[in-house]
């Protein structure tokens, strides 16, 4: 059977897939990566001849398809969220960021370095790469579309939606954070092979790798998200253009979100900050200048329509990776670890994270169970093996390892998360639904 003409029905079911399958499966313990990791797994596994694309043998391709599907769901994300922007409304954000994420990265690097046996600067590249929550494959249990949710609360402790809320948030900002640890494990890796070294290099990855990649992402993130916004809702014009495009009077409507998208993270990077933080920040940006305007369903819709297209063609070919044997390397020790990551590592850590916040002991618990692994993790790690070179050799000779490991901890993820998100999330809601007035009372008496 012709590569061809498989490969051409395979991007026929993704599409249609992605129009039909959330339809079928919503409220059903079932998810829509699942589907498309167990197709992958199928049509690889038992039609002859099919090309498996080996993530260690094509990085850059890996690389670039990840790049290109988290990219556009950060931007997804940032328009989902309707919560105003401020440091105590988002407290639950900054914990995650600030606790979580650092925690469950060290954790995972202690445990890859002492258990695993793996190198200082291997153990941190793997806690970096699959320390952040997924903004992709974590769409099951973030915020609604734009418009659905708004927060019109007046009291700024009551927080109404603190777990959608808080996973997208911080899986909008996480996948950007999480660069200055692969890049450390990067510099780390090349500084053990200097002899004689000093610590010049850890004082140049904490000034360029995190102050200045950081900032420069939120700020031009910023700048671009405040630009597109004015060009959208204040272009001088007898009307504007997402008035006459929210109606419908345009067939590109909602391509904007694909074109800021491209802009801030092209811009970001070549100016070297983080894209990943300009394009969530330009998404906010974007998000909260006129607010409560129509047109943003538009933008949400396109950029989730592009999102789940792009997140079927990798998930099919992580399904036909699995089935060419890119978990071969694993051992059972290391599937005890990748287990615990999911069920034991990150849920304490978000639990302990959101103590003496408003949160209930029921929010902690999902905010810490709903870690989502996924394709930021593959971006990562195809990251940082396409930018090591000699001079990082024990990267690369531990690579199919790594591999082996990230791959388990998200097909783990796909399944656990994909299983359990429907039926827990709808009991979250109805519960949510029956003590609105219960809770907001509490917490103005407390």
């Amino acid at each position: 059977m012709a590569a061809y003409e498989v490969g051409l029905l395979i991007v026929a079911i993704a599409i249609f897939g992605t129009v039909i399958l959330p339809r079928l499966l919503e409220h059903q313990p079932l998810s829509f990566p699942i589907i498309y990791v167990g197709l992958g797994f199928g049509l690889f596994a038992f039609i002859p001849g099919l090309p498996v694309i080996d993530p260690i043998e094509n990085p850059y391709v890996t690389e670039r398809l990840t790049e290109l599907v988290v990219i556009i769901s950060l931007m997804g994300a940032g328009l989902k969220i309707d919560r105003p922007f401020s440091l105590k409304r988002w407290s639950a954000t900054w914990r995650l960021l600030g606790i979580a994420l650092p925690l469950t990265a060290g954790i995972m690097a202690l445990l890859a370095w002492q258990f695993l046996g793996l190198l200082p600067a291997t153990a941190i590249l793997l806690g970096a790469v699959i320390a952040p929550t997924d903004p992709v494959l974590a769409s099951g249990v973030e915020a609604g579309a734009p418009l659905t949710e708004l927060e019109e609360e007046q009291d700024p402790q009551y927080e109404w939606g603190t777990v959608r809320f808080a996973i997208t948030s911080e899986a909008g900002f996480n996948d950007g954070l999480a660069f200055p640890l692969t890049n450390l494990a990067i510099a780390a890796a090349g500084a053990t092979l200097v002899e004689g070294t000093s610590l010049a290099w850890l004082i140049d990855w904490a000034l360029v790798d995190v102050l200045y990649k950081i900032g420069a992402g939120i700020v031009l993130g910023y700048v671009i998200g405040e630009l597109t916004a004015r060009l959208l809702f204040r272009l001088p014009a007898a009307e504007s253009l997402a008035d006459m495009m929210a109606r419908g009077e345009d067939v590109m409507a909602g391509v904007e979100a694909l074109s800021t998208t491209l802009i801030a993270y092209s811009v970001t990077e070549l100016l070297g900050g983080y894209g990943f933080i300009a394009v969530f920040v330009a998404a906010l940006g974007l998000r909260h200048f006129e607010w409560e305007h129509d047109y943003y369903v538009e933008l949400h819709d396109f950029a989730v329509v592009v999102e789940r297209l792009l997140m079927a063609t990798v998930l099919v070919l992580f399904g036909g990776a699995v089935a060419g044997g890119l978990l071969g390397p694993l051992t059972w020790l290391e599937g005890v670890v990748g287990l615990a990551l999911l069920v034991v590592i990150r849920p304490v850590v978000g639990i302990l994270s959101l103590l003496r916040t408003n949160a209930t002991w029921q929010e902690r618990a999902l905010i810490g169970f709903f870690g989502i692994r996924g394709i930021g993790s593959f971006y990562y790690l195809s990251h940082a093996l396409a930018e090591s070179s000699f001079q990082e050799i024990e990267l690369l000779i531990q690579a199919e390892e790594l591999w082996a490991f990230v791959g388990f901890v998200v097909l783990l993820s796909v399944v656990l998360h994909g299983v359990s998100s429907s039926p827990i999330m709808d009991a979250y809601d109805r519960l949510q639904q029956r003590t609105p007035r219960i809770r907001k009372w509490k917490v103005r008496n407390e």
